[in-house]
């Protein structure tokens, strides 16, 4: 009982950090959010990878880094064709709330990453989704590309959050990848290659 109030504690912590707000005015604005969002998406599925207790957290983090990472490639290399600037960093809110998740560990980092990643992809389907309306530039193409593959990371996220939540964060789905949410995570199962 103890380790789920300290993981609904961390869960909390993230989620009042939250990620920077979309709401991109124009193409320069969603890169830098974009760009900024997909090296957040590196590290943490980095640090889940390594150190999350559950065996789907960690698959999960994995995914995320190796998706985050191509993405990150594919959007620099948009940018430089329509001579847009990519930050060297993330945005402040973004590194603070790597730093609070970098604390955390075990089972308790369990919870409170798949808690932020599903909040996380929610907000990104709703600004992949708005800025690849209208399709006109190279960046609004990247972004309608690279939606049904947010859209997926969502519904993992999803996924993988009930159920460790259903675990009690204990541990208890440590070593349970298995059976369909084990699936679930190999991307030629959902058919969607990688991205951010």
């Amino acid at each position: 009982m103890r380790n789920r109030s300290f993981s609904a504690i961390a869960a909390s912590a993230v989620l009042t950090l939250g990620a920077p707000a979309w709401g991109a005015d124009d193409d320069a604005d969603f890169v830098k959010a974009a760009a900024s969002g997909g090296m957040l998406e590196v590290e943490l599925g980095k640090h889940a990878a390594a150190h999350a207790a559950d065996r789907e957290v960690r698959a999960f983090g994995e995914r995320m880094a190796a998706d985050h990472g191509r993405a990150n490639q594919e959007l620099k290399s948009v940018a430089q064709r329509a001579g847009l600037a990519l930050p060297s960093q993330m945005a402040e809110e973004q590194r603070e709330m790597l730093q609070e998740l970098s604390k955390l560990r075990g089972a308790e980092l369990d919870e409170a990453y798949m808690v932020a990643m599903v909040k996380d992809h929610e907000k990104d389907v709703d600004a992949f989704r708005a800025q690849a309306e209208e399709q006109k530039t190279d960046v609004d193409r990247w972004a309608a590309k690279t939606l049904p593959t947010l859209e997926a990371h969502l519904k993992l996220a999803k996924s993988v959050a009930e159920r460790v939540e259903g675990a009690g964060t204990t541990g208890g789905g440590a070593g349970n990848a298995g059976g369909d949410a084990g699936r679930a995570l190999d991307p030629s199962v959902t058919g969607v290659p990688g991205r951010p």
